[in-house]
């Protein structure tokens, strides 16, 4: 992940399968807007203890991807999921003004 910042254009994030974010590399490291891509970032392995202080640690098991959950695919992990997310697959819809896009329906998170 750490390499990836450096030698990629554009990141995409996926889980399960799914697109969560997409965005410049650059913009996706300095402000992750989904929150997965937010703790598969603070796993990046850091020298710095501060760094390491802020890791992200998702709670529960991993959803089958042959059973995906309904709704969001990350909500069953997602600390800030609301009941509306296991309802609707949330679009891909554009965050900011530099081509950041997320997949998710929380607008309070950004």
């Amino acid at each position: 992940l750490a390499v990836v910042e450096y030698i990629c254009d554009t990141v995409i994030v996926l889980y399960l399968g799914r697109i969560m974010e997409v965005a410049p590399a650059a913009a996706l490291y300095a402000r992750p807007q989904h929150p997965y891509t937010r703790a598969l970032l603070s796993a990046i392995p850091s020298l710095d203890p501060l760094a390491r202080q802020g890791r992200q640690v998702l709670k529960g098991d991993i959803p089958s991807p042959a059973n995906p959950p309904t709704g969001c695919v990350f909500r069953t992990r997602c600390p800030v999921a609301l009941d509306a997310c296991a309802g609707i697959v949330p679009p891909l819809r554009a965050t900011t003004s530099d081509g950041h896009l997320k997949a998710c329906i929380r607008d309070d998170i950004a």
